[in-house]
């Protein structure tokens, strides 16, 4: 479980401009990627600052929170039941649930491979899941790393704690786990400035960066579905066999057609 230290910090410079720039971002691209996403259940794990479910319509919608001074302190900001559970041991059935969002959950985690495999568990076959996550590779990545390895150099700009997970070796985590990754999309191609008139001011970039040199924005966005290999073969193949034992009636029919009588 991810320490209340790093979730503090976490939801303190999402208060910050370039944490509510970035925080803009990712509602915008998880809103239009659940909204037509059906089914009955959905699960949020962790960051209730950002309401990642409040455009879908499933009837039954969880926030699951680590510590339960996030949801008495006012922070669930969107719609659903606050729940307090640890994301490695998720209080649901396998196979039960339609829709799991993980904005930036996996960087906090105390055992990311766990967290991300017990939501394979709970997902049911061709269930949707939604990460969110920093993405270190970017220049935001680059300030963050030189402010932790030189002596006097650049103030950390990230909050401090968490584990920043590449994009490409997430995607294999996936795909161990036979995810298969509909769409990526990444964003925020600011440089790493703290105020919002500089932010604003390098407004421009975001679709230079987008069209340019599109794998180094400051976070990722992935939207994937759990396959069940196998499942979807059975009616294949049984249609395939079909086809093949009826096709030498059929061609014997033909022949004594034009042989005739």
């Amino acid at each position: 479980m991810a320490s209340e230290t790093a979730i503090i910090e976490l939801a303190a410079w999402l208060q910050t401009p370039p944490g509510r720039y970035l925080l803009a971002w990712e509602q915008a691209q998880m809103d239009a990627a659940v909204v037509d996403l059906f089914g009955f259940h959905a699960l949020q794990l962790g960051l209730p600052e950002l309401p990642g479910l409040r455009s879908n319509r499933m009837p039954h919608r969880w926030v699951a929170l680590q510590h339960p001074e996030q949801a008495q302190a006012g922070a669930l900001a969107g719609p659903g039941v606050a729940l307090h559970c640890e994301f490695d041991s998720l209080p649901f059935e396998s196979g039960s649930l339609d829709l799991v969002v993980l904005p930036h959950t996996l960087e906090l985690a105390h055992d990311p491979h766990q967290t991300l495999r017990e939501v394979e568990r709970v997902l049911r076959p061709e269930g949707r899941l939604v990460i969110l996550g920093l993405n270190p590779a970017s220049l935001w990545g680059l300030r963050q790393n030189l402010g932790q390895v030189l002596p006097g150099g650049p103030r950390i700009y990230l909050p401090q704690d968490g584990d920043f997970i590449g994009y490409w070796r997430l995607r294999d985590w996936l795909r161990l786990l036979s995810f298969d990754v509909e769409a990526a999309q990444f964003g925020c191609y600011c440089p790493p400035l703290r105020s919002a008139a500089w932010l604003e001011r390098w407004a421009w970039v975001e679709p230079i960066g987008g069209r340019w040199w599109p794998v180094l924005g400051a976070v990722y966005f992935i939207k994937a579905v759990k396959r069940v290999h196998g499942m979807r073969l059975i009616g294949l193949e049984r249609k395939r066999v079909a086809r093949r034992s009826a096709a030498p009636a059929v061609a014997v029919q033909q022949q004594h057609k034009e042989q005739g009588p």
